[in-house]
């Protein structure tokens, strides 16, 4: 173990509360990759078929039906929120801070939080939720739980689901790339299509379980604005920075017995005026929570 890790590793025994900011690159390093042989295993023939090579891709293909693009997207969902992260990068995370009197906030819409033990009054998922579903229009701000809709989409393509939700075809079958009509999912409202409760435009729906999130993450800053608090950022990159990475450095600035601590692929730059208050750690976020549980 270097000396930032232990270093890192005596702030967290020593802080009040953790807040964790949790961006892509953390699912990154838990498995949760869009490309090569996960995107192979599952969306290889739509790759094939299309020319795209990574799931993020196949998202934004302007298919000719709305049948083809269930198909694809409702594996998309499947694979990436219903199925276990390959890696235990998130339990161990939980390992680290269960302890403590922590939150979390992220960018990540993938559930792996939920599923690795953090209470879900503990976080505050800011661009939605794969395992929701929202009215196009939207008519409403109201979402709806799709497990079971997007498991009879999967089904409908000849998937067998086992166990810990993997997907797999019987021998000698392939998938179909289109799903029943009736199976496209409709608002109970409306009547308008539904479509995924992510962040994208002004049309995102903040429902009320994401309204009790934002009041509980305001809280938890107001309660702990004087305290010795760790603001421990994973896996931020700049395509969001003022949700997490900024956010955080500010919230240090202002607390002057608070520290920041980076988890990151890439070195990250830190303003000189919480320097001294810093560490960042680059390079595999899942090697280095591993050191800090060791």
């Amino acid at each position: 173990m270097d000396q930032k890790t232990m270093k890192l590793k005596r702030i967290i025994a020593d802080a009040d509360a953790v807040m964790i900011g949790a961006g892509a690159g953390l699912s990154t390093a838990a498995g949760f990759v869009y490309s090569g042989e996960r995107f192979d295993r599952y969306f290889g023939d739509f790759g094939r078929k299309y020319g795209f090579r990574d799931m993020y891709s196949g998202g934004f293909y302007p298919y000719e039906t709305q049948e083809e693009f269930w198909a694809f997207f409702s594996r998309n969902i499947w694979v990436n929120r219903y199925m276990d992260a390959p890696e235990s990068t998130y339990d161990n995370l939980f390992r680290l801070v269960k302890d403590k009197d922590y939150f979390v906030l992220t960018t990540n819409v993938d559930h792996c939080f939920q599923k690795a033990g953090f209470d879900k009054k503990r976080l505050f998922y800011t661009q939605g939720d794969y395992g929701l579903f929202q009215c196009s229009g939207p008519c409403c701000q109201k979402t709806w739980d799709n497990e079971e809709m997007v498991r009879q989409m999967i089904l409908s393509q000849g998937f067998v689901i086992g166990e810990r939700n993997e997907l797999s075809l019987p021998e000698g079958r392939t998938a179909a790339m289109r799903i029943p009509t009736e199976l496209l999912p409709k608002c109970s409202n409306c009547g308008r299509p539904l479509t995924t409760n992510l962040r994208a435009d002004d049309k995102f729906v903040e429902d009320e379980g994401w309204q009790k999130a934002a009041a509980a993450y305001e809280a938890w800053l107001t309660a702990h604005q004087h305290q010795k608090v760790l603001f421990l950022e994973i896996g931020v990159g700049y395509n969001t920075p003022g949700i997490i990475k900024y956010n955080f450095w500010q919230q240090v600035y202002r607390n002057e017995n608070a520290s920041y601590a980076c988890l990151n692929m890439e070195e990250s730059p830190v303003p000189e005026a919480i320097r001294e208050r810093s560490i960042v750690i680059s390079g595999d976020s899942s090697r280095a929570i591993r050191e800090l549980i060791s």
